[in-house]
């Protein structure tokens, strides 16, 4: 599933160091969301929470950080034979507005069931999308094919040292927003489908806030990591569809990922797609935020009580806002 370019850069364990020089690649591409904070969530879970908005990112998420950084680095030799990537939306739009950015054709596998606007967003900044049945196909043999006939160069939603690096920026641009008014995170609460953004924020936490403690929050049902971090192995969802959380469905936590997050997060955290929908419109009615369902989750934790946070200064991400309308209805309905 590798190409050689693909292989060197991308298959290793990145540091600290990786995440600075993602940091200096996106600077001038990637938006610096801001950290947003509400006296009624301070309220009701009775710590003090700072939201990183990823959702407000270039193409709508955090996937936009790990994109540009993994893709500025593939050699100018492989840029005729292009990218490939696979992902249910988010990875999707960014690798498409990072490949056309940088000059590179980009050919995106998408799941048939990925949300509509995701998928032409995604044609839009002129990717090409080929579709599969993910309940029934093999994405990554599916991917694979798609490298051997074009022999283009793989940018893994999150088994990619480059892509993890990227994320990372996100939660390092947070903690030194947050050190320059003098704070320091007690507990940090990222959304999780391969470990990508987890790792990066991890990597991110352990240098610039190491006593702060940091959990991963996933779908109820689709909590893979959570299972795969309290057992020290990786583990397998029994399905990888059936969440409103499309971002978040993958089969299992990345290898490479999971090295970092064994190692960095204490534990993991479900929500349901109900509690996910609630936090979904809360943050429409209380920060004026759009977030994906998937996007929301580290906020829901955080609004059912998934933990105690009494007196403690907490770091959540929001890590999307690619949300269909009928379903963005459906969450501000009720």
């Amino acid at each position: 599933m590798s190409s050689s370019a693909e292989t060197s850069a991308a298959r290793r364990i990145p540091t600290f160091a990786d995440v600075l020089a993602a940091a200096e690649r996106l600077a001038g591409q990637a938006v610096r969301t801001p950290l947003v904070r509400s006296d009624v969530l301070d309220a009701l879970t009775g710590g003090r929470v700072f939201l990183k908005a990823e959702c407000l990112q270039r193409t709508g998420s955090f996937k936009f950080r790990g994109a540009f950084n993994a893709i500025s680095q593939v050699p100018e030799a492989m840029r005729a034979k292009g990218i490939v990537a696979c992902s249910s939306g988010n990875h999707a739009q960014g690798v498409a507005e990072a490949a056309r950015l940088l000059g590179f054709p980009a050919t995106i596998l998408m799941p048939s069931d990925a949300p509509a606007i995701k998928r032409m967003r995604t044609e839009r900044s002129g990717a090409t999308v080929v579709t599969y049945d993910r309940a029934t196909e093999d994405r990554e043999e599916r991917t694979a094919a798609l490298i051997a006939e074009t022999g283009a160069e793989l940018v893994h939603p999150y088994d990619d040292a480059r892509v993890m690096a990227g994320q990372g920026t996100a939660a390092l641009e947070a903690f030194e927003d947050l050190a320059g008014r003098g704070i320091v995170p007690e507990v940090v609460l990222v959304c999780a489908s391969g470990g990508g953004l987890t790792a990066g924020t991890a990597l991110a936490t352990e240098a610039r806030a190491p006593a702060a403690t940091i959990y991963a929050v996933e779908p109820d049902g689709f909590d893979d990591l959570g299972r795969s971090l309290a057992t020290g192995e990786r583990q397998r969802n029994s399905r990888t569809s059936g969440s409103l959380c499309d971002a978040l469905l993958t089969p299992s936590p990345g290898e490479l990922t999971f090295e970092i997050n064994r190692r960095l997060v204490k534990a993991g955290l479900a929500v349901t797609d109900e509690e996910a929908l609630r936090a979904v419109a809360f943050a429409a009615n209380e920060l004026k935020l759009v977030v994906e369902p998937g996007g929301a989750v580290a906020l829901a934790a955080l609004l059912s009580g998934k933990l105690d946070i009494a007196g403690k200064t907490v770091v959540a991400l929001l890590s999307g806002g690619n949300i269909e309308p009928e379903i963005y209805v459906r969450a501000l309905k009720g």
